[in-house]
């Protein structure tokens, strides 16, 4: 050995160990749809945190069946006809706002959206706003983002509505949109208590267009728009909720 130079004598396995954690540290740098970051305050009137809170403040009043957790998809039908027919009933809270990314939901399940709760059902819609990040970034943050709701409710189901379609003739979002569901498809299959659900069924007219009767800016529901996401998503809901209600036992009458 020449004079001056040092052999370093690494354990196999601690230099494989090393390496691994070296490529998942920088998996998570790369992929920023997977770190928890709250909403810039870029108007400066701190809306985002007040809506927050406001939720925080819910969970330690209210004892909901049903938590919706997302973006602008959801936080809009909630003022629609359908969503006062189907889920009013169903005691939820709608904890959806509306220029919300994976990460930013992300943020909020850290940050207590899901304490001092115990519903039966959390329904996550992320993802549609995630516009800069590949399919692939954007369905590793909804894992992440599932991956944290079962770390909070180990009992709950978990329902992941499909991303919908958007813009008005077809475009390359659109094409993203369809590549994350199918993604977060076969990433999610087999997990406990995890269920995708279909929600786009009659949105895309025959032409690959979209109605604004159904859309009205392209994006988000109308009235007659959010009908159609919300049946089929109320009937997953009930079977679910049904399944899961205690069984009534008839006895019979004390005999004199």
């Amino acid at each position: 050995m020449r004079c001056g130079s040092v052999r370093r004598l690494i354990h196999p396995h601690a230099e494989s160990e090393s390496e691994s954690k070296s490529q998942s540290e920088l998996s998570t740098k790369m992929n920023p749809c997977v770190l928890p970051t709250p909403l810039p305050d870029l108007d400066g009137d701190k809306r985002w945190h007040s809506i927050h809170r406001r939720f925080l403040s819910d969970c330690r009043e209210k004892d909901p069946d049903v938590i919706f957790l997302g973006d602008c998809i959801f936080e809009a039908v909630q003022d629609s006809e359908a969503w006062n027919q189907y889920f009013a009933p169903l005691h939820c809270l709608n904890f959806s706002i509306r220029d919300d990314c994976t990460e930013h939901v992300l943020w909020r399940i850290e940050n207590g959206a899901l304490d001092n709760v115990n519903p039966k059902i959390v329904v996550l819609h992320v993802g549609t706003n995630n516009v800069r990040n590949s399919a692939e970034e954007v369905a590793e943050g909804v894992l992440a983002n599932v991956s944290k709701i079962r770390q909070k409710l180990p009992n709950a189901y978990i329902l992941l509505p499909s991303l919908l379609p958007r813009g008005q003739q077809p475009n390359k979002l659109r094409e993203k949109n369809a590549n994350i569901n199918e993604l977060v498809n076969g990433l999610t299959k087999g997990q406990y208590r995890v269920q995708t659900v279909a929600i786009d069924t009659g949105l895309v007219q025959s032409d690959g267009s979209i109605s604004h009767h159904d859309m009205f800016d392209y994006k988000n529901l109308t009235n007659a728009g959010a009908k159609k996401i919300l049946e089929p998503l109320y009937d997953l809901l009930s079977q679910i909720l049904n399944e899961n209600e205690p069984e009534t036992i008839s006895l019979p009458p004390n005999k004199v």
